[in-house]
């Protein structure tokens, strides 16, 4: 369902040109939970983007369902379902109004609109706050209500930048069962984040990810060997040259 074969992204900086993303390429099927992992400014946002078609390559292309982003972006983005650190609710709609109007953008029928938002209220329990202002709610029901818009229209892929971040356990806690949900129903999944013990827990294979170039990719398993480390924090630490105090670890947030 997702394709990167050999992404390249570059950004000019006063004088210098700055490679975010060099030559990166992987793949996500249908019911598998991928990880695209790395520290901060590894490039993973950038690549992310450039599969929603945000950005496009310098080199290389990016495919979801078969369609290439950069010839048909707008047919891209209907397939895909995307959620972030940023709640990016509307404070003033209340949460069906909200869900409502993202369907509509969508192009979701509206008969199709009112049965959508009913499951998913039933699904990522809103029914208690889905009539109440956007702005009155908690961070984790609003965490809520992005996993419900970014499934609104029902896309078969789904990209997670970060959804943990600044969450507490709990809030962690809906994530991880709503990752498992989309696993569960043959959606293919990519989650972009630096907590390493997090996508322990959560994905199927691994794309690890520094400076821009995908260094390792595999499952657990097959990391393991590559390695010789049993965990993912090890691996990067191994990567990276590590050999200091924890305090300076790039991805410690």
């Amino acid at each position: 369902m997702i394709v990167a074969s050999g992404l390249v992204k570059r950004f000019t900086s006063g004088n210098d040109v700055v490679t975010a993303v060099d030559g990166i390429s992987f793949h996500v099927k249908s019911g598998e939970v991928y990880g695209l992992l790395g520290p901060n400014g590894a490039g993973k946002t950038t690549t992310l983007r450039m599969i929603m078609g945000m950005l496009e390559p310098d080199e290389g292309y990016a495919e979801v369902g078969g369609i290439r982003t950069g010839r048909d972006s707008t047919s891209v983005r209907g397939q895909i379902g995307h959620v972030s650190s940023n709640d990016g609710v509307y404070p003033w709609l209340s949460v069906r109004e909200m869900l409502l109007y993202f369907a509509d953008l969508y192009d979701v029928a509206p008969k199709k609109a009112e049965q959508r938002i009913a499951y998913l209220s039933e699904l990522l329990d809103l029914k208690k706050f889905i009539d109440q202002r956007s702005a009155t709610l908690s961070t984790g029901q609003k965490q809520r209500v992005s996993l419900a818009r970014g499934l609104v229209h029902d896309p078969p892929v789904m990209l997670l930048d970060e959804p943990t971040r600044g969450l507490d356990v709990l809030g962690s806690k809906v994530i991880f069962e709503f990752i498992g949900i989309l696993r569960k129903q043959g959606k293919a999944v990519l989650v972009s984040t630096h907590r390493l013990d997090e996508a322990e827990r959560l994905c199927d294979r691994f794309g690890l990810l520094n400076r821009g170039h995908i260094e390792h990719e595999g499952t657990l398993p097959e990391l393991k060997e590559a390695t010789g480390h049993a965990h993912l924090v090890d691996m990067f630490l191994d990567l990276l040259g590590y050999r200091g105090s924890m305090e300076t670890i790039p991805w410690q947030t």
